[in-house]
């Protein structure tokens, strides 16, 4: 139980920097849909509304899609985290936190928006052509640790 609080904190930590940086894009910087603003090199912010999944694939313009992707975002973070419960490590418990975390924040937006406020824009770097958010970055790195974890030898029960 332990490895899953420690899961859902990390999950509580991916919704709020999630939900302030794009707090902070849309209300603060106010940044414009597709306007650029440099960070340093090869960071910038390009403001774009994704309505598709993550890294804009299956863009899906229809409530119904839309408030399917809500409802399916929700579901598969309840199983992670009732998954997170039987963990005894630390590698998929922080994995499963950060895939918890991510599918929460975009949830939040699509359900708020109709949308996902993307940001992140590092295209000049030449092989990255996608605009993403903190929310994919957790799902993404989250995956990267199961995987990982995955391939972990695994110690022959004692």
């Amino acid at each position: 139980m332990r490895w899953a609080v420690r899961a859902y904190a990390v999950a509580a930590l991916v919704v709020v920097l999630d939900q302030l940086s794009k707090y902070w894009i849309l209300s603060v910087l106010r940044l414009p849909e597709q306007a650029s603003h440099e960070v340093f090199w090869p960071l910038q912010f390009t403001r774009i509304w994704n309505e598709g999944v993550s890294f804009g694939l299956l863009q899906a313009q229809h409530d119904l899609v839309r408030w399917g992707l809500v409802v399916f975002s929700l579901g598969v973070a309840g199983l992670l985290a009732a998954w997170a419960r039987s963990q005894t490590r630390l590698l998929p418990a922080l994995g499963l936190g950060l895939v918890i975390g991510g599918a929460i924040g975009n949830a939040i937006d699509r359900a708020r928006f109709g949308a996902v406020v993307d940001f992140i824009d590092v295209q000049r770097l030449g092989f990255f052509p996608w605009i993403f958010n903190i929310a994919d970055s957790g799902i993404t790195i989250g995956v990267i640790l199961l995987l990982l974890d995955s391939l972990r030898p695994q110690r022959p029960a004692a």
